[in-house]
């Protein structure tokens, strides 16, 4: 396979540089999932096992999934996975679809770009700390930000290349600059308005860069920084803070562990044992595929805590069964959706780890409140 450069011409060696850099970002991101496992499973055993704490663990387990984070999100945009709208896109013609590409790919440029400075500076301020148990400077730990920023830009040029949109999305880049110089120029009026230049940009900007395709983190994460340097005097370091401190929870740390028992359900065939056992009781009544579909995600998602790796598991079951007795490709794919939305609040859920992270609350008492529902008749106790 060759790559389109810039003008229609073929430029071998940008695909191999950008297959290359993805190799090796996935083959990291995949090393980190396993010492990850590793070291939260040594961790708990040392601690409630051999009553023995390894003092280190947690702290590397924390620096390992901040990481992890940052090359899972290089990964996520080479692949064209963050969550966006892009309706818009696939209802245009080749050319205005070109041209909202390179929009997009240039905003998220602008966003990245705008990290990168406040994300060096924050590294050399930690470069004076050290953490405590591993005896390390803390800057190795935040560097993860630094490289996993620089390495999204490149993957963005490369991506512009491949696709034969560089000089478009250089364009559009340009584009993007001149509206920040806009905003840049009328920052102390909208600092003048009070409250009400929130609605300009988490309104207004949010709401046109969600419209044309721009990932909705990017989106927020544009209007954040936009609001910061245009109407206040906080050094955008503070974001890069709070991304450090946000993927630095203990409680977050339990989500590799919940992806990686998911992948262990669908690889061992578990899920096919409880496809085929749930089968055998509602098989045989109309429609009894579907309520299969949803007794199965409601038990898978009571041992796994990954609702993709659920779907992924359940859905290879029974959608070719499903398919060979007539049933529609939109009914299944909306079925398994919504089974999956609604499994999202039996424990264990990465969801409700979330969700107690951000907001402080007791994840047992979510964990119950998400239990409670499902219990049976709903008079008795759980």
């Amino acid at each position: 396979m060759t790559a389109v450069g810039i003008n229609g011409t073929v430029v071998r060696p940008v695909q191999a540089i950008d297959a290359w850099i993805g190799r090796v970002v996935e083959a990291v991101a995949a090393l980190l999932v396993l010492a990850e496992v590793v070291l939260l499973f040594s961790g708990v055993v040392a601690r409630y096992v051999f009553h023995r704490p390894i003092v280190w663990s947690d702290e590397m387990a924390g620096s390992v999934f901040l990481w992890l984070g940052m090359l899972g999100a290089v990964v996520a945009l080479r692949r064209g996975e963050h969550m966006a709208f892009n309706a818009m896109g696939t209802r245009a013609t080749e050319r205005t679809r070109a041209m909202l590409s390179a929009l997009v790919m240039a905003c998220v440029i602008a966003t990245l770009c705008m990290l990168l400075k406040p994300a060096v500076e924050y590294v050399e301020d930690e470069a004076f700390a050290v953490l405590p148990n591993l005896g390390v400077p803390a800057s190795w730990r935040v560097l993860g930000i630094e490289v996993g920023i620089v390495l999204m830009i490149v993957s963005i040029a490369f991506q512009a290349a491949r696709r034969d949109t560089f000089l478009l999305t250089l364009a559009a880049l340009a584009v993007v600059a001149l509206l920040g110089g806009g905003l840049w120029a009328i920052g102390p009026w909208l600092a003048a308005i009070g409250n009400i230049n929130l609605v300009v940009f988490f309104v207004v900007i949010v709401g046109v860069a969600i419209l044309i395709g721009v990932p909705i983190g990017f989106a927020f994460a544009m209007a954040t920084l936009s609001y910061l340097a245009f109407t206040t005097s906080t050094p955008l370091s503070v974001v890069i803070n709070r991304l450090d401190q946000g993927m630095s929870q203990p409680l977050l740390l339990a989500i590799p562990m919940f992806i990686f028992l998911g992948l262990l359900i669908e690889v061992m065939g578990l899920a096919r044992t409880i496809i085929n056992f749930v089968a055998s009781l509602l098989g045989s009544v109309r429609g009894g595929l579907y309520y299969v579909l949803l007794v199965a995600m409601i038990l898978v998602s009571g041992i796994s805590g990954s609702k993709a790796a659920d779907m992924a598991a359940i859905a290879p079951g029974l959608f070719p069964e499903m398919r060979r007795r007539g049933a529609k490709e939109g009914d299944l794919v909306a079925l398994l959706a919504a089974s999956a939305a609604m499994a999202d609040t039996i424990p264990p859920s990465i969801v409700l780890i979330t969700l107690g992270s951000v907001t402080g609350i007791s994840i047992a008492s979510l964990f119950t409140a998400g239990h409670r529902p499902w219990c049976w008749p709903a008079r008795w106790r759980c």
